[in-house]
């Protein structure tokens, strides 16, 4: 009677183990069967031109496989605990409540990431967002995430929130006196990404500061700027609320201002040289005709004539622009030849009086 019983009980004791074993095994069968379930559906999503379900696919492969394991792991302490009444496995479910925010974290900011990659990779002209907005929504999602993922957690650690949030709050007063340069640049950054006075990849300058070249990456607390020497500039975001800046990068046309000056022995060939050369720029094909367009005689100038050419090109290619007007600037040279003129360069006339009749004094 004895041996039955305890051979009853020793079959009892592998039983609970074997239905672990049996759980663990199911799960990691599971997990396999969920990655190949994925794949499939990704190879089908991939035909659809919807970016958000290819970003949701993407950002659930890792966190769907590491939800699979908690909940297998936990059905398997729970059953350790049924069987042993162990102790280290009480808290199990504590455990997986905590791993569940963990991991629906995990998936919200892979999520994120994926929207925003997705979105940068859309094309010109196709329903494309602006970088610098994209990546300002993105950030913004993904600190909101973190903020209140940590508060979930702290609830389910027994703390209370309302506390937390009373503290940070008078918290908050110490550290903004302590660190108010590096909030005056949080809210910098934050008014570039809602003003978008510039945006990534845009060629800046300030007229109040040393500060000219192409914007590379655009933080909460700095600006990356690239030299047209190629170095790279730091700029604080708080710097853009105290100085003007100009952003070539969106001008729609480039100017030309130039002065033409021919001699004072030229006069009569001005009205000629005037309507050939506004007729030149009228018929231009690099030329905006859209625009203001000023070819007259101006004033004159100490050592010569001035006729003042201003006139907008189509173009705001900076490398373009130069191709335009040097174009122009060879063509007013042969209209000026073609005209018999030439150009004016400073001269001084020297007049001498002449000498008494006497002589000059020994």
């Amino acid at each position: 009677m004895l041996e039955s019983l305890q051979a009853y009980l020793s079959a009892a004791e592998n039983l609970w183990m074997l239905r672990v074993f049996g759980v663990i095994l199911a799960t990691a069968t599971l997990t396999l069967l969920a990655r190949w379930l994925l794949a499939r559906i990704g190879q089908r999503l991939a035909r659809t031109q919807t970016l958000w379900d290819d970003a949701a696919l993407t950002a659930a492969h890792k966190p769907l496989q590491a939800l699979i394991w908690v909940l297998g792991l936990n059905l398997a302490s729970n059953l350790i605990v049924a069987a042993t009444d162990s102790e280290i496995f009480r808290h199990a479910d504590r455990v997986r409540e905590l791993l569940m925010i963990g991991i629906l974290t995990w998936f919200l900011l892979r999520f994120a990431s994926e929207a925003e990659n997705a979105l940068l990779s859309v094309p010109e002209g196709d329903g494309h967002i602006d970088a610098t907005s994209t990546r300002a929504i993105a950030k913004l999602l993904r600190t909101a995430i973190i903020i209140t993922a940590a508060l979930m957690l702290l609830q389910k650690l027994g703390y209370s929130v309302s506390g937390v949030l009373a503290f940070g709050g008078i918290g908050g007063i110490a550290i903004g006196f302590a660190a108010k340069d590096l909030l005056a640049n949080f809210f910098g950054g934050l008014m570039i990404y809602l003003d978008r006075p510039f945006s990534i990849g845009d060629s800046v300058r300030s007229p109040d500061r040393n500060i000219e070249g192409t914007v590379e990456y655009i933080g909460w607390r700095q600006t990356r700027i690239r030299t047209f020497d190629m170095r790279p500039l730091y700029v604080p975001n708080s710097t853009f609320a105290s100085i003007a800046v100009e952003n070539p990068s969106r001008m729609t046309h480039r100017r030309i201002s130039q002065v033409l000056g021919v001699r004072y022995e030229d006069w009569q060939r001005l009205p000629a040289l005037v309507d050939n050369i506004r007729a030149m720029l009228a018929q231009h094909d690099g030329i905006a005709q859209d625009q203001t367009m000023v070819v007259n005689f101006e004033k004159f100038s100490d050592s010569s004539l001035d006729i003042l050419i201003y006139c907008f090109t189509k173009t705001s290619d900076f490398i373009e622009f130069h191709a335009v007007r040097q174009d122009i600037f060879f063509r007013i040279l042969e209209i000026v030849d073609a005209e018999g003129a030439e150009i004016a360069f400073p001269t001084r006339t020297l007049h001498v009086a002449s000498a008494p009749s006497g002589g000059l004094a020994p």
